[in-house]
């Protein structure tokens, strides 16, 4: 297997090696590692890189989502039923079950990225703003945004983006996604001390691991 992989070089000890969603090979290194060092590294992470880009749940292929009357909408971990009206409203609203016009079909992806990405600044910064503080960091900026191959990240210049998709996921795992990325603005790396602070947050963390793990992929749809 020809391994290409993209370097990030930033500020820290080691190296590290992540698999993003769109199957792109990250090495995070050192300033002064060299390359044959990095490529030494990669190579020794063979195995484990295909089990990886083989994953046959983390890279399924995206569905088209089809609303018709009936059909399932996902939000805050749970499936609820579209319901299909005649009236003249053009937008998308949620009232125990998700309403949309005939005449707003046309546009219904389009509608529904939009009341999501209005419910995750509703719902997620005040989260960040709640483990912040607990945390006792501060951050430059923060966008909720469009992020293809991550739920969330933490710049080198303090600076914190989250995936508007993770609206679509259950409380507890927003939770960790908010204390993981927080959390790297004390901690860099994957450390024992990065996880030891995790789990001070959020004791049963791995809980929302194994479910990003299971069901991630239904936050693309």
């Amino acid at each position: 297997m020809d391994i290409t992989y993209k370097i990030e070089y930033r500020k820290r000890k080691n190296i590290t090696i992540s698999v993003e969603r769109d199957k792109t090979i990250i090495v995070k290194a050192p300033p002064n590692a060299s390359i044959e060092y990095i490529d030494k590294c990669v190579n020794q992470k063979r195995l484990w890189l295909y089990n990886k880009l083989n994953h046959s749940q983390k890279y399924k292929e995206k569905q088209t989502k089809e609303f018709i009357n009936g059909s399932s909408v996902y939000y805050l971990g749970r499936h609820y039923k579209l319901e299909v009206v005649d009236d003249e409203s053009d937008c998308i609203y949620f009232k125990s079950k998700f309403f949309i016009s005939k005449k707003s079909l046309k546009s219904a992806e389009q509608l529904l990225q939009s009341w999501y990405r209005s419910k995750a600044e509703e719902k997620i910064r005040p989260k960040i703003r709640y483990f912040a503080e607990n945390l006792g960091v501060q951050y430059n900026s923060l966008m909720i945004t469009d992020m293809k191959y991550r739920w969330g990240s933490c710049t080198p210049k303090n600076n914190i983006n989250f995936n508007w998709r993770l609206i679509k996921a259950p409380s507890f795992v927003i939770d960790y996604i908010v204390v993981h990325e927080l959390t790297h603005l004390i901690e860099t790396n994957h450390t024992k001390k990065f996880w030891d602070i995790v789990s001070i947050q959020l004791p049963n963390y791995q809980k929302a691991k194994e479910w990003l793990k299971d069901f991630g992929e239904l936050l693309d749809y």
